[in-house]
């Protein structure tokens, strides 16, 4: 048997099981997987309930049958109340259990915070203007200049603004630091890339000479231990070398690039520029269209709700940074934060995931959104195209996930060609 009450914008589930019940319950879950274990003397799945309990413990057969209880009663409860939806799963507290009474748990789970859309017509956000400026295709000729930048070695001393490629080992206390080695490593001196003074001791060197390097790490350094502690540097110059940029003329565009003319490769440019700004712009004005309605739908949760969204966050940016190489232990001491202070940064944005979350599936929902089979094709196909596929052949390399993900682009342009059908 269940009781429910609300709690601080949470449902709370108290399930009971008598004596019986939670025996029935241990019974099912032996039958279901007594094939699972192996006792000597005993065909498999032909052991007697009470041996493979004193092989492999009293209590071995009890999380199943925990399990069982639970979701037998969450789902009758669910089942039983369609006004209340969980926004949620739901967490467990066990409150008592005894062999000769039963057992009582509770279910703890967010929910879905009630509030009303508001009349999308009513939206007053606009799309951010864009512009491209003469300086902004100035500067994307200047990167075309840096990707093709030679660099030519120079028999001389090194100076600011050369580039000169070192070794380096650096000591604190006559000792190796971690990150503190590097070979054939290629440096702007003049650039600040390494600590103050580091670069100027170089400016003076000559090819194949050693040098200690004396310097002070910063008080507030990412590495803790290096913090304000002096530091010396055996540097090897290796190379000195100037970096010579193209000259940007017909000739330059016809080499590099499928344009034959310096204003035709600019009009390029621009026209890439703005294309990219018209991307923003429309990303852009989604974002504030969402805000404005979540705003205006007056969404409360509940600390709990957000809580369990920050959890979410930080557990996937820690999966993300295990395939950078790097731990969440390693990146708080790098940034100079605890875990706790870490997580109270993204309390506000937890907050907003949630309150979009809520709007989009309210808007799908009250407007019957879907998508058809035929439509996720021609999704698919057109991504293909973008990679001149076939798309059978694109087809075949998709997997699950990625069906997923076109499905969920293809309904978030409905949401969206909705909102802003409203709002024009």
């Amino acid at each position: 048997m269940y009781t429910f009450e609300k709690k601080d914008k949470q449902g709370v589930l108290t399930i009971k099981a008598s004596k019986e019940e939670w025996e029935k319950a241990v019974e099912e879950a032996y039958q279901k997987n007594k094939g699972k274990f192996k006792v000597q003397g005993f065909r498999s799945g032909k052991a007697p309930r009470k041996v493979i309990e004193q092989n492999y413990g009293d209590t071995i057969f009890f999380d199943d049958a925990f399990d069982a209880i639970l979701n037998e009663e969450y789902s009758k409860f669910l089942e039983e109340n369609t006004s209340i939806v969980p926004a949620s799963q739901p967490r467990v507290d066990m409150n008592t259990f005894t062999i000769e009474n039963g057992l009582e748990a509770t279910l703890k789970f967010d929910l879905m915070p009630e509030f009303t859309l508001p009349d999308l017509a009513s939206l007053t956000s606009k799309k951010p203007e864009i512009s491209v400026s003469k300086e902004d295709v100035e500067k994307e000729l200047e990167n075309s200049k840096n990707a093709h930048a030679r660099y030519v070695e120079e028999d001389k001393d090194a100076q600011l603004g050369d580039f000169a490629t070192i070794d380096f080992c650096g000591y604190v206390d006559g000792e190796k630091f971690d990150g503190g080695e590097a070979q054939d490593y290629r440096l702007e001196l003049g650039s600040h890339t390494f600590i103050e003074g580091f670069e100027d001791q170089i400016v003076g060197m000559k090819k194949g000479e050693e040098r200690d390097i004396n310097v002070t790490f910063p008080q507030n350094y990412h590495a803790e231990n290096l913090n304000g502690k002096p530091a010396v540097f055996k540097v090897t110059l290796k190379k000195v070398e100037k970096k010579v940029l193209p000259e940007i003329n017909d000739k330059f565009v016809a080499d590099t690039t499928e344009f034959e003319t310096l204003e035709e490769y600019k009009a390029s440019i621009k026209e890439n520029l703005v294309k990219m700004a018209e991307e923003r712009a429309e990303r852009d004005y989604e974002v504030l269209l969402l805000d404005e309605i979540a705003e205006k739908s007056k969404i409360e949760l509940s600390p709990a709700m957000i809580d369990h969204e920050v959890e979410h966050m930080v557990h996937d940016f820690e999966h993300r940074l295990s395939h950078q190489g790097m731990t969440m232990e390693a990146y708080l001491e790098y940034i100079g934060k605890t875990l706790e202070e870490f997580k109270a940064e993204r309390k506000d944005d937890a907050e907003k995931n949630i309150k979009s979350r809520l709007v989009l599936q309210r808007i799908i929902s009250q407007n019957k959104l879907s998508v058809t089979a035929k439509e996720l094709d021609s999704a698919i196909a057109d991504y293909a195209s973008k990679y001149q596929m076939p798309v059978e052949e694109f087809k075949k390399a998709l997997s699950p996930q990625d069906y997923a993900f076109f499905e969920n682009n293809a309904i978030m342009t409905k949401v969206f060609d909705l909102i802003k059908g409203n709002n024009r």
